[in-house]
């Protein structure tokens, strides 16, 4: 009798939605991805490319059975189409990772990623060499992107080393670490000293890339032995910090990873004081209504911590259902495409300009563009000085006409003196947050401009057009961590040095970021231009 009343309780729950995940059940993940995926919806707009509100949200809201319109995701693979041809094919020149996040979301939503604007872009992913310069990030990414839709390793006829799956799971087994897990940079030959403790996000992520893999021992061996490692860090309450900071994102990758593996989020390894890892997200970091924080200390919610913990619970939900894993898509959703628009639309009006000392300047184009469009001058004489470095006051005048501001009248500055060229310039630029004074008093117009205070500028600037520039810490971490002298930064300006180098306002090919060298005029002449069309102001 007692098996029996346990048996139809049991199937009572099933059919209410209502299994048992320790603390939370089916139904309440169900419930947040809903709730999560209309909040998601709603602010995202016109999705774009590697924005907030890009890939990982296309991505989830593929993945979550959440009902989108079809003109959702017809605006972002206009979007993506494009950004690609804009690019000619070249996402990006050394951050493979960008081929592999865009053919996921591609994916998702049923497009071929090899046949976008007539490129091809998992070929990239065919360069051994380019794909793994990330370290683990690139052959990791590489590997789940490929593997998303079965594609056949392409073949990069470019590439001194043409790389094979195999290659890529080499190349990850060879780099774990002596406690069984992964980071960025650690592992192989090159371990740095004090390097050698694993990262939750990457350990993770690395997983989920090996899941495919577990008929291999030696891959089985290693999953198992960062599964260990990853149940010995985990926390009291269910969570996961990530470089001392206890955050949303570690956990959602660990639910990840074992959704890819197949394994329950209630495993016994991965339960702590009866909490599980979904316990952790709903009670410490989810807001209904607005997402998920990235911190469980801070109010509000955060754009990236609120993408990836919404796929992460899809990915749990998934699971739940008994439907595929969150990067298995042969299920993936399809749409109805999008009718041409054969429409011309206009175009900004421009003046023809040129300058006798800007050829063979790298900044070229970027000076011309800015120029023929108004929003920057030359210095004289037919000149505009490339090299020379650029004054608060100037960079001030240039933003404020670049974002089509009319200049104010006066300011509090006792440096800045009513009359004076730049006067309206500097009152508008600091009412709308884009650069402010030394001091409360003083402005210092005719100051120099280093490479890390531009940054905070052009962020500044960025978000008067309507660009997320929050990023999270391990963004921040990932994104500056490829250049030598990351560590240098301001802790005031890596917000904002990371954003620029995300979006390509500045160059990632370089090798260092520089942050204390004076800024010239045709490098922010650049960061301007690229700062403006990725807003597509211009």
């Amino acid at each position: 009798m007692k098996r029996l009343v346990s048996l139809i309780l049991i199937c009572t729950l099933v059919i209410a939605g209502a299994v048992p995940v320790f603390g939370h059940s089916a139904l309440d993940i169900s419930n947040a991805v809903t709730d999560t995926a209309k909040y998601i919806y709603s602010i995202s707009g016109g999705a774009g490319v590697s924005d907030v509100g890009g890939e990982w949200a296309v991505l989830g809201l593929a993945r979550s059975g959440y009902s989108v319109p079809d003109e959702y995701y017809q605006n972002y693979y206009a979007n993506v189409e494009s950004y690609v041809t804009e690019k000619q094919g070249v996402l990006h020149k050394r951050k493979y990772t960008e081929y592999s996040r865009v053919s996921l979301a591609l994916t998702a939503i049923g497009k071929d990623p090899r046949n976008v604007g007539g490129y091809n872009l998992l070929t990239p992913l065919g360069d051994f060499d380019k794909t793994v310069w990330q370290g683990i990030n690139g052959p990791t990414w590489a590997l789940i992107a490929l593997d998303s839709g079965n594609y056949p390793m392409p073949v990069n006829s470019e590439a001194k080393v043409q790389a094979s799956r195999q290659m890529y799971v080499d190349y990850i087994l060879s780099r774990q670490l002596s406690d069984g897990g992964w980071s960025l940079t650690g592992g192989g030959d090159d371990v740095t000293p004090g390097d050698e403790r694993s990262d939750i996000d990457i350990t993770a992520m690395v997983i989920q890339a090996l899941a495919k893999y577990m008929d291999q021992p030696a891959v089985s061996k290693a999953v198992n032995e960062a599964l260990t490692t990853l149940s010995k860090r985990q926390h009291d309450d269910g969570g996961f910090d990530s470089w001392g900071t206890v955050n949303s994102e570690s956990c959602v990758q660990v639910v990840v990873a074992l959704g890819e593996l197949g394994i329950p989020v209630d495993d016994a390894r991965f339960v702590k004081n009866g909490k599980t890892m979904i316990d952790n997200l709903l009670t410490n970091f989810y807001i209904k209504g607005s997402g998920f924080k990235h911190t469980a200390d801070t109010k509000k919610s955060n754009g990236m911590a609120t993408e990836q913990a919404f796929y992460g619970m899809v990915s749990a939900n998934r699971q739940v259902n008994g439907q595929n894993s969150l990067y298995r898509m042969n299920d993936h959703i399809t749409f109805k495409d999008a009718e041409k628009d054969d429409t011309v639309k206009p175009t900004p009006t421009k003046v023809e300009v040129t300058f006798s000392d800007i050829d063979g300047n790298k900044y070229k184009d970027a000076i011309l563009e800015m120029a023929s469009l108004g929003f920057i001058n030359g210095m004289g004489d037919g000149k505009f000085a490339p090299n020379s470095t650029m004054t608060r006051a100037q960079f001030a005048t240039i933003v404020t006409k670049s974002l089509k501001l009319d200049p104010g009248e006066e300011t509090t500055f006792k440096d800045v003196p009513v009359g004076k060229w730049y006067t309206g310039y500097i009152a508008t630029a600091c009412k709308f947050g884009i650069v402010s004074g030394r001091s409360a008093d003083v402005f210092d117009p005719e100051g120099l401009i280093t490479r890390q205070e531009a940054a905070v500028m052009v962020a500044n600037a960025a978000k008067t057009c309507a660009m997320n520039t929050a990023l999270d810490e391990t963004a921040v971490r990932n994104t500056l961590a490829q250049f030598g002298d990351y560590m240098t930064i301001a802790g005031w300006a890596k917000t904002q040095m990371a954003f620029c180098y995300a979006n390509d306002i500045y160059d990632q090919s370089d090798l260092d970021t520089n942050p204390t060298v004076r800024i010239t005029r045709g490098e922010i002449a650049q960061m301007l231009y690229n700062m403006l069309t990725k807003a597509l102001v211009i």
